[in-house]
């Protein structure tokens, strides 16, 4: 029998005071490198379905936004404009900077997977696909200018003391497959499975939900990928920071 963890009473005490103040919850669950191919038959994963993307991450060598707490990422998609998303994590609701709040392209998402919870604010905004291209190319000064005015307020609040965002590196890309799907019916899911330049795979299975309906979500989630054999109690990893320990490995 797959086991279901759950959250202690400090957990779920914390998760129900930051739901009023979130836009979204997203339940997310790494699935093990040898179970990768299992699990997508099991689901029924259509993998001709599935988006191409490139990611990637604007920091330091050294990672110093990333200890700080700020993100940066610009992504191409198949067949789609670009996007530039400036987030910070973990941030809880209430300390979102001003500069997000209420603006086309903002989000408070609560992340919740089997191995704990974080919360987020970010800020993401629109560019042309060939301007996220020549920035993977390198082209200087390139992020300054794909910046939108509240992007960079936040970016130059939020800067490690010493940081210029001259400083700041393109990191990758990171090439990855993005597919939905909805095994037996139920609600709709996203399989995300990221190639890392050190010849690893990350696949991540994860599913939305308006806050309210956050907990009827995750015990649906639970059963049905229980009921598929999935490992719940798999150790888990974030694509974030796998992908940058990768690309600076």
């Amino acid at each position: 029998m797959t086991a279901l963890p759950t959250y202690d009473a400090d957990q779920l005490a914390q998760v129900l005071g930051m739901l009023p103040d979130v836009d979204s919850v997203e339940l997310k669950l790494t699935v093990p490198g040898a179970d990768h191919h299992r699990v997508v038959a099991a689901l029924g994963i259509d993998v001709l379905t599935a988006r191409i993307r490139q990611v990637v991450f604007l920091d330091t060598t050294d990672l110093r936004l990333s200890a700080a707490g700020l993100v940066i990422r610009a992504r191409r998609t198949q067949g789609r404009d670009g996007d530039v998303t400036v987030k910070l994590r973990p941030m809880m609701p209430a300390d979102g900077p001003a500069a997000m709040r209420g603006r086309e392209g903002s989000k408070v998402e609560l992340d919740a997977s089997p191995a704990g919870f974080t919360c987020s604010c970010s800020l993401t905004t629109q560019v042309a696909d060939r301007k996220v291209r020549a920035l993977i190319g390198g082209e200087s000064g390139l992020l300054r200018k794909l910046l939108g005015s509240a992007q960079r307020a936040v970016v130059d609040d939020h800067l490690p003391a010493g940081t210029r965002l001259d400083d700041v590196a393109a990191l990758g890309p990171v090439t990855l497959l993005k597919a939905k799907f909805a095994p037996d019916g139920a609600r709709a899911m996203t399989a995300e499975l990221w190639f890392l330049p050190d010849g690893s795979r990350i696949l991540e299975l994860s599913t939305k939900a308006p806050p309210a309906q956050a907990f009827q979500a995750a015990a649906e989630t639970k059963v049905l990928l229980a009921s598929h054999g999935i490992d719940l109690g798999a150790p888990q990893e974030t694509k974030t920071r796998a992908a940058l320990a990768a690309l600076t490995g």
